[in-house]
């Protein structure tokens, strides 16, 4: 990622980004000028194109030099996420360090379903946008017999489960099975362009999970200079 626009109903230009952007009722729309292009679904788009009404979490993918761009919404606002290869996020990327695997961290658990799917508010890694998903139930497990709880999401496939680690589907008993050693990162450890959801306050836990990736050692660095 290169870059977070927001759109609004004043035409703007952005840095690396050719057009001149609004939003409305009816969704995005760029103009061009004569010497600028982007190509969408294979097509080369000059003068003035408009996207229509994008969903919430949707986006759209446009070829532009350089890169692409994602034309997208979060949180009900359209924005604009430039990605380039030679952005120095990606070429000065060092890897992600993580805990040693431990059986201690895969841990059986039960998926408790809530009557009906209950509509949860979280924040983001962006100051101000929220995100509204639907938690079809929590997840009850023990950590050195202390229970514990985890509201769950709907997982990336039919059935499974996200609880900021994917879970498979829960078998007939609802038992399920939380290997933290498999753990990973959002997008927004990685940059600040990315609009990631926060778990729910209740997603909390009071014992240190000491397992997975940790934070990348870029980020590292830079939270090291900033308290110098």
């Amino acid at each position: 990622m290169a870059g977070l626009h927001w759109l609004t109903a004043e035409p703007q230009r952005f840095p690396g980004v050719p057009g001149e952007w609004r939003t409305g009722t009816d969704g995005p729309v760029v103009t061009l000028a004569d010497d600028e292009e982007i190509v969408v679904d294979g097509r080369r788009i000059r003068k003035r194109h408009q996207f229509g009404v994008i969903a919430e979490r949707a986006g759209i993918t446009v070829e532009i030099d350089g890169g692409v761009l994602e034309v997208a919404r979060r949180g009900g606002r359209d924005i604009l996420r430039p990605r380039r290869p030679d952005h120095p996020l990606r070429t000065r990327y060092r890897g992600t360090a993580t805990f040693p695997p431990a059986e201690r961290w895969v841990l059986q658990g039960r998926f408790v379903p809530f009557e009906r799917p209950r509509p949860t508010t979280v924040g983001a890694a962006v100051e101000g946008l929220q995100h509204v998903y639907d938690a079809p139930g929590r997840i009850e497990f023990c950590v050195d017999g202390l229970p514990l709880s985890l509201t769950a999401f709907n997982g990336v496939t039919p059935g499974s489960l996200s609880v900021s680690l994917a879970v498979g589907a829960p078998d007939e008993q609802g038992r399920v099975t939380l290997d933290f050693n498999r753990a990973v990162n959002l997008p927004c450890a990685y940059t600040d362009f990315a609009t990631c959801p926060l778990p729910p306050r209740e997603n909390r836990l009071p014992v240190a999970v000491e397992a997975g990736e940790k934070i990348p050692y870029e980020r590292l660095a830079a939270d090291a200079a900033a308290r110098s």
